[in-house]
This record gives structure tokens, sequence and C-alpha cells, in this order.
């Protein structure tokens, strides 16, 4: 699913993609060069102040093996333990200057810079059909999709998998905030994955993000005779100032689409899909019966 879809983190379920809301997962990937140049560095300023890595952990709220792990850069460590680490070791900001950098290392290689163009949007449109979109999904939900990958993907993938799809949802959290336009196929609510307890938390979830302000969710009904996005989920990402771009993903491989007359043509398909989708109100009240009906 593509990460920025959330079929959009990894996974082919869900993401920008994965469908197009899924980093697909993947296998581990090694240690990447960002992660172990900050590793170095929070392991200068740590000797420099004085700390052993128990005291220093215990400062943070970490074990000293998992302070050790991020100094050696087998570990992605969360901002806000870089915030914290900086002040404490009187880093100057050079550790938290990094943080955007360690944040993205967190995703599946092919999915930097999709994570990158993500961040940097003020308006996403977003076609899931395989799993909701990533940045709607609830931890319980991402948890289930990410442990559904074959092959089967280690404990501690998965977990960095979710907190890294969990990281992306901050983009709600942006002043101003972006734009966000998601049709979900009816399918996707239709499959129960993780089991009834947890697709309910789901669609909760929906009707929660469908009520800001700035976001709209709609669902394209199966009994739609006619439906332009056939071809698959995708999502389109605007930038101020810039072409916008689509992004695309299937079974672990990405494309990132800059093209104009290409890109034209997915802002085209979307606009259409949206126009046989049901509105954004009737895919609320949708939702909303489903919910009722688990």
């Amino acid at each position: 699913m593509s990460e920025l879809a959330g079929e959009p983190d990894g996974t082919a379920v869900a993401g920008i993609g994965s469908d197009v809301g899924t980093e697909s997962p993947g296998p581990p990937e090694p240690d990447s060069g960002i992660l172990r140049v900050f590793g170095r560095q929070l392991k200068r300023f740590r000797l420099r102040a004085g700390l052993e890595r128990a005291e220093f952990g215990a400062r943070t709220g970490y074990s000293a093996s998992t302070i050790a792990a991020f100094e050696q850069g087998r570990r992605v460590s969360p901002p806000r333990f870089i915030d914290v680490a900086d002040g404490l070791l009187d880093a100057g900001g050079v550790l938290q200057e990094m943080k955007e950098e360690v944040a993205r290392a967190q995703y599946p290689a092919f999915f930097r810079d999709a994570a990158r163009l993500e961040a940097e949007a003020v308006e996403l449109w977003v076609y899931g059909t395989l799993a909701v979109p990533g940045l709607l999904q609830t931890e319980e939900y991402m948890q289930a999709v990410f442990e559904m990958w074959r092959p089967l993907l280690d404990e501690a993938t998965v977990q960095q998998r979710v907190a890294a799809r969990l990281a992306r949802q901050q983009v709600f959290e942006r002043k101003p905030p972006p734009l966000v336009s998601f049709v979900i196929d009816e399918s996707v609510l239709r499959r129960p994955l993780g089991g009834v307890a947890v697709m309910r938390g789901q669609l909760e979830q929906l009707l929660l993000v469908g009520a800001y302000r700035n976001v709209e969710i709609q669902v394209m009904p199966l009994d739609r005779e006619d439906n332009a996005g056939v071809d698959g989920p995708f999502v389109v990402l605007h930038r101020e100032g810039a072409e916008p771009v689509a992004y695309l993903e299937a079974q672990g491989r990405s494309t990132i689409v800059t093209e104009r007359t290409e890109v034209r043509g997915v802002v085209s398909r979307y606009g259409i899909i949206r126009a046989q989708a049901l509105t954004p109100r009737e895919s609320l009240a949708f939702i909303e019966k489903s919910l009722g009906d688990l």
C-alpha cells in the first residue's frame, strides 16, 4: 500500500503511499548514513558532558542499551528525544539540526523522497483502494497491516514502521494546515483488517479526522457503474510555488511522477473520481452507518 495513501508508511496495504498510504515495509535495510553521523555526534556530546549511558538514559527516559543503539545508528532517535538530548547535553542546536533527516531515515529508502514531499505539501489528494490511507490509520490498524506482510517482518521492524507512520500524521498539526482530500473505495471500509474491534476504532478515526476543517473524506461506492480510478491508488502532492507531482506505489516499488503531461492526467483523473464519489457529508454518514453495522 502506498505510504502516502495509506494503503502512502511500506506496506502495500496502506500511506503516501501504501495504497498509497503504506510505506511498503520490505526487509530491514542497512543503517542509514545520517543515523551513524547523528549517533557519533550524540556520543561526542554525551562524553563531553561526562555522562555514562545509564545516567544519560535515566535523564531522558531510555535504557542504556537504547542509548547505545541510538549512538551506533541501529535505531532511529525520536524527535522528542533529540530535543531533550540537545538541551541536556548543551549541544547548541547541533543535534536538533539533524532531526528532520533522522526522522526520514525511519522510512524505507524508496519512500524517503515521498515523505519529504508530503511534509512540504500545502495540498494532498489521496485515492485509496486497498486499505485505509496511512495518514488516516489508527495505531492498531497500522499494527495489523504490518503484521500481515509476507514475508513476515520482525517485531522491531513492525514497531519502527508503526512509529514512522504515526509521525507522518503530524502533517495535520502544521500551521497553517494543508488541505487534504481523500477518496476511499467502499471495499476498504468493508474489509475488517485486524478484526472487528480494530475496524471499529478505525471507522471512528475516519469520523474524527473527517470533521477537521482542512480535511475532506469521500467514499467511492461499490455500486457505481463508472469509476475513473480502476487503475489503482495514487497521491497528488501540491507544494507552494512548485508544479504538482504524483506518487504511485505497488508491490514495494514506488514512482514519483513529475512529467507535466502525465501529472496533468493524474490530476484530471482525481477530479473525476471525486465527482463520482459520495460527497463529504454523504460519506461521513455512510461511514457512521458502517460503524453501526459492525
